[in-house]
């Protein structure tokens, strides 16, 4: 799956954001992974091992 993943990657998690979008965008993907949702533009950082976990599935 890690190949599939690269910046600017649309991804699904499992678990949707408060502001009812569950659509990511992967803005740094490294050891430390940040991702923006595409309903409210917040960033989040997490780290890889649990980004990989949450992955429904990916888009682009």
């Amino acid at each position: 799956m890690t190949e599939e993943i690269k910046e600017g990657s649309i991804v699904v998690l499992k678990k949707g954001h408060p502001c009812g979008e569950n659509k990511w965008e992967i803005v740094r993907f490294g050891t430390i992974c940040k991702i923006k949702c595409l309903g409210c533009d917040r960033i989040v950082i997490i780290d890889r091992v649990d980004l990989k976990k949450r992955i429904k599935k990916v888009l682009q």
